[in-house]
């Protein structure tokens, strides 16, 4: 029974019956519980609050997965670019940066995407497998544990793999993230980043806690979006639009700037249009050298003044910045440097599943 895969509520009751059918006191339960999420233990070895016949019996009934390596790279930024390797070429990357004394952690939801838009080194893989719930937030666990990281204030679906593609999945780890049993993280400090997959998107916006939505936009017009994301031809702009009109939350525009791609005058017009109608807010990234080969990132000076064309109609408009341009930052780079490193052949291109 791996109880990191279940919401922190049901594992209360299974820790409660489990205790309860031993014949221990019940507060043992209420030692045994924190030790997944809020104050997560490597092992149950490791709960030294509790005696050692009780954590063989944990141990033996309830072992604790985790991942089974972990490859770290560092920028000079601080930018931290782990890949946490899961059974089954489950590979994954997660990215933390440092803002200030705040620290973002961006993590995966897949190994690989089978969206393939042209820009991202992940979508290039191809799709290899969905995560499981508990290999989502044990992204967080792993930073928990490490004395050197700790605890991240925001969390962002925004690595590998498309979330709401792998819905059923991504849903429990919200709950694991957020349940003051679980990870504690504020809704509001979570953010699920998607291309726009109508029916998930729905089921996201039906869920009662705030968090926040990023659309990864990327080209204000239906053409323009179809010639870089293919998702394009199953979901289009409009109905992905629509469906945030009706979305409790406030909306961010995801927009990474491609030289000659999306930078024109006539683009920002566009993507003004759709924000104002939102309200949404709009980030303007800069295509990660290396992280898409044959394209280039729009020259820094465009992107100013792409931003002040936004900001001029009312839009409130964020340029950021490259982070970890000296390591492996762009999603999927590591996983396919080390998988080159292996001589791990590259996996076929999976259909998207309907």
């Amino acid at each position: 029974m791996n109880l990191l895969d279940v919401a922190p509520a049901e594992a209360a009751r299974i820790i409660d019956d489990w205790v309860a059918a031993r014949g221990e006191a019940a507060y043992r339960a209420r030692q045994i519980l924190p030790r997944l999420w809020q104050r997560p233990v490597a092992a149950w070895s490791d709960a030294t609050d509790l005696p050692q016949n009780l954590r063989s019996a944990l141990e033996s009934d309830f072992p604790l997965p985790r991942p089974g390596g972990r490859t770290e790279q560092v920028s000079a930024d601080g930018t931290v670019k782990f890949l946490f390797e899961f059974r089954d070429r489950g590979a994954v990357e997660s990215v933390l940066i440092p803002e200030g004394r705040r620290r973002t952690l961006c993590i995966s939801s897949q190994a690989g995407c089978a969206y393939g838009c042209v820009f991202c080194a992940t979508g290039r893989m191809g799709f290899i497998r969905h995560l499981a719930a508990w290999e989502i937030a044990a992204q967080v666990r792993e930073l928990v544990l490490d004395e050197a990281y700790g605890r991240p204030a925001n969390v962002v679906f925004m690595g590998m793999g498309e979330p709401l593609h792998n819905w059923e999945a991504v849903d429990l780890a919200l709950t694991i993230l957020n349940d003051p049993l679980g990870l504690g993280i504020g809704a509001r400090h979570i953010t699920v980043s998607t291309i726009g997959i109508v029916p998930k998107l729905e089921l996201l916006a039906a869920r009662p806690e705030q968090f926040r939505v990023a659309l990864s936009l990327h080209a204000p017009t239906t053409e323009a979006r179809r010639a870089i994301m293919p998702v394009e031809g199953k979901y289009p702009l409009a109905s992905v639009l629509e469906t945030l009109r009706r979305f409790p939350k406030r909306v961010t525009f995801e927009y990474v700037m491609i030289r000659d791609v999306n930078d024109s005058e006539r683009d920002a017009r566009e993507l003004a249009r759709h924000a104002l109608a939102l309200g949404a807010l709009v980030n303007l990234l800069p295509l990660h050298p290396g992280g898409a080969p044959g394209l280039e990132p729009t020259a820094r000076a465009e992107a100013r003044r792409f931003a002040k064309l936004l900001r001029d109609q009312g839009v409130n408009a964020t340029l950021r910045r490259s982070r970890g341009l000296d390591i492996s930052a762009a999603c999927g780079q590591l996983r396919t440097e080390v998988d080159q490193q292996r001589d791990v052949p590259p996996e076929e291109h999976a259909g998207v599943e309907q």
